[in-house]
């Protein structure tokens, strides 16, 4: 097997265990909580609620109507194409590339799965500290972020200049 034969496998099977892990965490939720429904796991610090976000990231771009959940659709579609490119282009050559590319394709993948199903992204990780309060999110856009961070150590750390 060739090395990009191997990297493509490896792309492939982490991006297919975040959709997985995330789309279980989600239908755990679904199937165990009422909307809104908090559940302390660290009191004071971390709750399992479940809450539907119609936009993106913090909410933005929330409402709108079919217009926006086309948009959003057409962005998700166009990050997978954008990390397929970005492999094609670099198969195997670096690791934080490619499981980065990996974790975002993944995460858009599961959160795309979750407009189509329910025109919003199921969100049930709670953060809060005090009057301080993070936006409730889930295992993919977990994963993005760990992968948008792989990826931009390999573009400022390790990509030849």
């Amino acid at each position: 097997m060739t090395s990009a034969a191997r990297a493509y496998g490896a792309f492939a099977a982490v991006a297919a265990a975040v959709v997985v892990v995330d789309q279980a965490t989600k239908w755990l939720v679904l199937h165990g909580f009422g909307l809104y429904e908090v559940r302390p796991v660290v009191p004071g610090l971390f709750n399992l609620t479940l809450v539907f976000n119609t936009g993106v990231a913090f909410g933005l771009l929330a409402g709108g109507g079919a217009w926006r959940r086309l948009f959003l659709l057409a962005v998700a579609v166009a990050a997978l194409a954008a990390m397929a490119a970005v492999l094609g282009r670099r198969p195997g050559r670096s690791a934080p590339l490619l499981y980065g590319a990996a974790l975002v394709a993944g995460g858009a993948a599961g959160n795309m799965v979750d407009r189509l199903r329910y025109g919003a992204v199921v969100d049930f990780l709670d953060f809060h500290l005090g009057a301080y309060h993070w936006p409730a999110f889930n295992a993919a856009d977990s994963a993005i972020t760990v992968g948008a961070a792989l990826m931009a150590f390999h573009f400022l750390f390790r990509e030849p200049r």
